[in-house]
């Protein structure tokens, strides 16, 4: 291993740097509405925000927040990642959403509410939950 080298930016170029990233993270397009779908299971939860026609504009989850383990499954998990879409909503400059939900975990009413509370219109919730119809065949009871 050789000796590390340390490079000198001047102001200029600083700034220049700066202006660019900035840049690169501003929404391209503006949605007035768009569909929120949050998936909520017992280790995590998932929210994805889709244009009316289906097109998936932001998403982030428990996980990808940084939660670990059990964590993720949790409502405060569930309403950090609600604020996180809320935000980059707010900046898309959407108005109004409809909610899908599917699943049974903790965190389906705090991801909602969390992301309301950024001021997005919420016109409909869907609960999409599968709901099995006498599914596979059910293990045999064990014997102790």
């Amino acid at each position: 291993m050789g000796k590390k080298r340390i490079v000198k930016k001047s102001e200029g170029e600083e700034n220049a740097a700066a202006a660019g990233r900035t840049s690169a993270r501003q929404p391209k397009k503006h949605i007035s509405s768009g569909t929120l779908h949050v998936q909520s299971t017992y280790n995590n939860t998932k929210l994805l925000l889709t244009d009316k026609e289906g097109n998936a504009i932001f998403w982030s989850s428990s996980g990808s927040i940084g939660f670990k383990g059990a964590k993720k499954g949790t409502p405060f998990a569930a309403a950090k990642v609600g604020e996180l879409i809320g935000d980059k909503a707010q900046q898309a400059g959407i108005k109004e959403v409809d909610v899908v939900v599917r699943g049974v975990g903790s965190g389906r009413e705090a991801g909602i509410r969390a992301f309301i509370s950024k001021g997005i219109e919420l016109s409909n919730i869907k609960d999409r939950t599968p709901i099995p119809h006498n599914g596979p065949k059910a293990k045999k009871p064990r014997n102790v």
